[in-house]
C-alpha cells in the first residue's frame, strides 16, 4: 500500500509544472514544506514495522530527493520565462529618459582650471597637512615673534598646544618643499586654510587659496610679473589688465599687491571695485633671502618669487557672484546654475 502511494507522489512530481512565482509556491507546499504529503509519509514511519522501515526510509528519501531537484528545475524554469517576458516587454525604439546630472562646484571648477594654466607653463602640484608647526606657518617664512598674525584674533591654535595650529596659508607647504628639494623649484600649492575672521559677503573663516613658488638661479621681479600677466589673461580674458602695488609681507622682498581690471565692469567703475575699476586677487613678491636660508637653500646662488591668490576670490570674479557665503550654503538653487561647468 505504502509503495503505491509512492509511485503516485513520484508520478504526480514528474508531471508538476509551473509558470509564474504562485504556481512554485504551490508546488513548494505540496511537496517540501513540512506539512506536504511527502512530509506526511515521514510521519507515517512511526506506524511502518521494523522489517520494513529501512526499506520504506530509503522510498521516500528518495521522494524527498527527486522533489528538492524538481523544485530547482521549476525556479530556473519560471525565471527563464520571467526574463523571456521582461525582454519581449522592452521596446528599444523609445528614447531614453533624463535623468538629471549633477555639476563640478564653481570652486573645484576653478582650481581646476587655475592648476592646468600653471601646469602648463611648469608648475607642479605639492599639498602639505592643514594642522602645522609654528616653524612652518610662522618662524621659517620669517615672521617675527611679536607679529600680529601669530595673536589669537588672526590665527585658530590648537588648545594646550600653543605651537600647534591650522595653518593660516598654504606657504608652509611652499617651506616643506625647499625643505626637501634643492632648486630648480617650479611648485604650486592649492588647498584649504583657516583664519580666525567674522563671516561675511567678503570674508570667510576657512576658504581655498593657491600658492606659487620658483626658484632658480636668476629668477627675476620680471619672471614673476610676466608669470602673472599670463596668468590673468589665461584665466578671465586676452583684455585683463594687470598692476602691482608696493605692499609687505614677511617672507617676500621686494612685495607686491596684484590688481586685476574689474572683470563685472570693464574697469569703468562699479560697487564691486568701489568705483576705481581695479580688484585686488592676491599678493607677490621676491623671496626673502633669509626664507631661503631658513630651509638650507644658498640665497647667494638661488633667488625665487612667490605669489598667493583666493580661489573663492578669482571664482566671485570669473562667474560675477557678490557674496562668499553662496559656496558654502550648499544651495541647490546656487549650484544648478554651474552644471555647464561639469
Amino acid at each position: 500500500m505504502h509503495s503505491e502511494k509512492i509511485e503516485q507522489i513520484k508520478a504526480e512530481i514528474e508531471a508538476a509544472r509551473a509558470s509564474s512565482p504562485e504556481e512554485l509556491e504551490a508546488y513548494r507546499m505540496r511537496f517540501i514544506s513540512k506539512k506536504s504529503i511527502v512530509g506526511e509519509l515521514f510521519a507515517e514511519m512511526r506506524h511502518v514495522p521494523n522489517e520494513e522501515k529501512r526499506e520504506f526510509g530509503q522510498l521516500i528519501n528518495g521522494i524527498k530527493q527527486l522533489a528538492e531537484e524538481k523544485f530547482k528545475e521549476l525556479i530556473d524554469a519560471v525565471n527563464a520565462q520571467s526574463k523571456k517576458r521582461k525582454n519581449e516587454d522592452l521596446d528599444l525604439t523609445l528614447p531614453p529618459t533624463t535623468v538629471p546630472v549633477g555639476g563640478i562646484h564653481p570652486l573645484t571648477a576653478t582650481r581646476q582650471r587655475i592648476i592646468g594654466i600653471f601646469e602648463r607653463i611648469g608648475f607642479n602640484l605639492s599639498e602639505g597637512p592643514e594642522i602645522e608647526d609654528d616653524w612652518h606657518n610662522f618662524t621659517a617664512l620669517n615672521f617675527p615673534e611679536n607679529h600680529p598674525a601669530r595673536e589669537m584674533q588672526d590665527t585658530f591654535f590648537i588648545e594646550k598646544s600653543p605651537d600647534i595650529a591650522l595653518r593660516t596659508h598654504t606657504s608652509s607647504v611652499q617651506v616643506r618643499v625647499m625643505e626637501n628639494q634643492q632648486p630648480p623649484i617650479r611648485t604650486l600649492s592649492p588647498g584649504r586654510v583657516f583664519r580666525n575672521e567674522a563671516i561675511s559677503a567678503r570674508a570667510h573663516c576657512i576658504f581655498h587659496q593657491v600658492e606659487g613658488l620658483y626658484v632658480d638661479e636668476n629668477v627675476s621681479f620680471a619672471n614673476l610679473k610676466q608669470t602673472l600677466y599670463h596668468f590673468a589673461k589665461e584665466m578671465f580674458s586676452k583684455d585683463t589688465k594687470v598692476r602691482f602695488r608696493p605692499s609687505f609681507f614677511p617672507f617676500t622682498e621686494p612685495s607686491a599687491e596684484i590688481d586685476i581690471s574689474c572683470q563685472l565692469c570693464g574697469g569703468k567703475g562699479c560697487n564691486i571695485c568701489k568705483g576705481t575699476g581695479w580688484v585686488e586677487i592676491g599678493g607677490a613678491g621676491m623671496v626673502d633671502p633669509n626664507v631661503l636660508e631658513n630651509c638650507g637653500i644658498d640665497s647667494e646662488k638661488y633667488t625665487g618669487f612667490a605669489f598667493g591668490m583666493g580661489i573663492e576670490r578669482i571664482a566671485m570674479l570669473k562667474y560675477q557672484i557678490n557674496d562668499l557665503r553662496l559656496f558654502t550654503e550648499n544651495d541647490v538653487r546656487f549650484l544648478r546654475q554651474f552644471r555647464p561647468l561639469l
